[in-house]
């Protein structure tokens, strides 16, 4: 997989919808229960106790696909405190102390990650493509069609997986949006990227290959082909998603600025300063 770290193609407008939610994923991320934890090393007690309150966490905030498409919300669920059972120490539950609406789900759910790979990956992403996508949209239509994307990646997910009771969350299928539409917008603008072969290799492609390659891989593994555990990363969120972007941005392509030329594919150390 290849790495993105900076696109050529400058925005005429400050991105500051992009830069809030990126600002929002972290503050989000940072209350998260379990996060804490993860930074100091706390001890096995402390730990079960994060462990049950991330749960509860969860259940409240992140989306379920059963709850999606059939609206059947548990009569119990955990409750974030350590109970002792039959098999010993674990997480209590109870009944939910709280209403969930499971439609408002999807839209929490787009702001909690389950790990710093997970949260900073998806921000790097936002971050490179999400500008330019804000630029051309507008701050509030580009707000508009973030959470559209987002929704539909996440019900197209849960169509797929209706029984589902695992819980849903990130940004990720918010972002495939923005990157389809970036696809659909600038095709021919060029991103630097890492290439991992042997060392990582810096090369400056044009965003279709980019692109291209990160969505014909979302595609294979959402078949679950290629991936030794598919259910663990919601790849077909990502393809709907994608999918989704690139056909809200298809009206707008014929009237987009073409983005800057620059000259062929450079690499390696000519290239380096120029990031």
């Amino acid at each position: 997989m290849v790495i993105p770290v900076h696109d050529v193609n400058p925005a005429r407008r400050t991105p500051y919808v992009t830069y809030a939610l990126i600002a929002a994923n972290f503050v989000v991320f940072l209350a998260t229960p379990g996060v804490a934890s993860s930074l100091t090393g706390e001890s096995a007690p402390s730990q079960l106790a994060q462990l049950c309150q991330l749960h509860a966490f969860l259940e409240h905030w992140a989306a379920i696909p059963r709850e999606l498409i059939h609206g059947h919300l548990p009569a119990t669920v955990p409750t974030g405190d350590v109970g002792v059972g039959a098999t010993g120490r674990g997480c209590a539950v109870g009944p939910p102390g709280y209403d969930k609406s499971p439609q408002l789900s999807v839209l929490t759910a787009m702001f909690v990650h389950g790990g710093w790979v997970h949260l900073l990956g998806n921000m790097l992403f936002l971050l490179i493509f999400g500008n330019n996508i804000e630029d051309r949209l507008g701050h509030v239509r580009y707000a508009l069609f973030y959470v559209a994307c987002g929704y539909a990646a996440a019900y197209g997910f849960a169509l797929v997986n209706a029984d589902s009771t695992d819980p849903l969350i990130g940004a990720s299928g918010a972002i495939a949006g923005v990157l389809g539409a970036y696809l659909v917008l600038y095709p021919r603008a060029r991103v630097w990227v890492l290439v991992p072969f042997l060392i990582f290799l810096p090369l400056r492609l044009p965003a279709w290959i980019v692109l291209g390659f990160w969505f014909g891989l979302q595609a294979v593994y959402s078949s679950g082909r290629g991936v030794s555990e598919a259910g663990t990363v919601a790849y077909v969120a990502h393809v709907v998603g994608f999918l989704t972007g690139m056909l809200l941005a298809w009206p707008l392509r014929r009237g987009t600025p073409p983005p800057p030329q620059p000259r062929g594919l450079l690499w390696g150390r000519r290239a380096s300063h120029r990031w």
